[in-house]
């Protein structure tokens, strides 16, 4: 089977399934693990947002989206030449990815047959839920279930360590210009590790708030995990808010920390077990493995 991810989410699900060798396209972002990029046909570009302010990304993204514009360049070209069996895609954000329609529509124009699956999960469990899908429309549902199973051990591990203990009210920061709370799987997320998710929305896609709204919902631990940034990156983003008299007298009783966002929370994929993980050692240290610990930073 030849396999195309129009994803990063999905390019991690494909390797962790042991199917690399099946995998022939992805896209410019899929960086997990880091030789996809340069083992594989990159087919889908867009923009690059380094060095780009936050304030200043949400404006190109609301206009291209307002005028009906890509935010991501299909070659259809480089798809048709190697003509996959299965394509994976997405509709839950038009700012992840390439939509299914136009996936879809770029495929029959090429005469391609491939299975197109689309991925859209909205909690946790549909997340890895979504891992079975992959394996089962590639063909290996055994491994599917295989890795299903050690993931949702790896959970049941967590919720035992925390079990008991006190849960603090937790605001995960999406993007800060303008602050966005979490959504989707998030929410799930901080429950998992043993905290009560404020300022968010469950299940649902984020949407733009205001600092005083969070600070409204009177949270103790305040997390910057904005997307599209590693762990250094949040940490430059936190200090940004730090700086912001008019932002952090809002919190001053709460705790700020910033987590590898990119790479263990916006992107669903296995890797977010590892988010519940690092999440439960912010949020729970005496129980926390060293490993979680990496993924994390305390800015206040």
């Amino acid at each position: 089977m030849r396999i195309v991810s129009l994803l990063p989410s999905a390019t991690e699900i494909t390797y962790a399934l042991g199917l690399e060798d099946q995998l022939y396209g992805v896209t410019f972002e899929c960086d997990e693990p880091a030789r996809a990029r340069q083992e594989k046909q990159i087919i889908v570009g867009g923009m690059r947002t380094a060095g780009i302010e936050p304030a200043e990304i949400d404006r190109i993204v609301r206009d291209r989206l307002a005028a009906g514009e890509d935010l991501y360049t299909l070659d259809a070209g480089a798809l048709g030449e190697l003509q996959p069996d299965l394509i994976l895609t997405q509709d839950l954000c038009a700012v992840c990815a390439v939509p299914t329609g136009t996936v879809r529509e770029a495929a029959e124009q090429l005469g391609c047959r491939a299975d197109v699956v689309t991925l859209d999960p909205y909690s946790l469990d549909e997340v890895i839920q979504s891992i079975g899908t992959v394996a089962a429309a590639a063909g290996v549902p055994d491994r599917g279930a295989a890795l299903i199973t050690a993931l949702r051990a790896r959970l049941d591990a967590v919720a035992e360590r925390v079990r008991g203990l006190p849960r603090p009210r937790v605001a995960v920061i999406e993007w800060i210009d303008p602050p966005f709370g979490a959504g989707h799987w998030m929410p799930d997320m901080i429950i998992a590790a043993g905290g009560e998710p404020v300022a968010c929305r469950p299940r649902q896609r984020s949407a733009a708030t205001s600092w005083s709204e969070i600070a409204a919902s009177a949270p103790d631990v305040m997390i910057i995990a904005p997307c599209g940034f590693d762990l250094e990156g949040a940490v430059g983003q936190a200090e940004r808010i730090l700086d912001d008299p008019a932002v952090i007298d809002l919190f001053v009783d709460t705790g700020v920390w910033a987590i590898d966002a990119d790479g263990i929370m916006v992107r669903p994929g296995p890797r977010l077990v590892d988010g519940v993980e690092a999440l439960a050692a912010i949020l729970h240290p005496e129980v926390a493995t060293p490993r979680a610990r990496q993924a994390v930073r305390r800015v206040r």
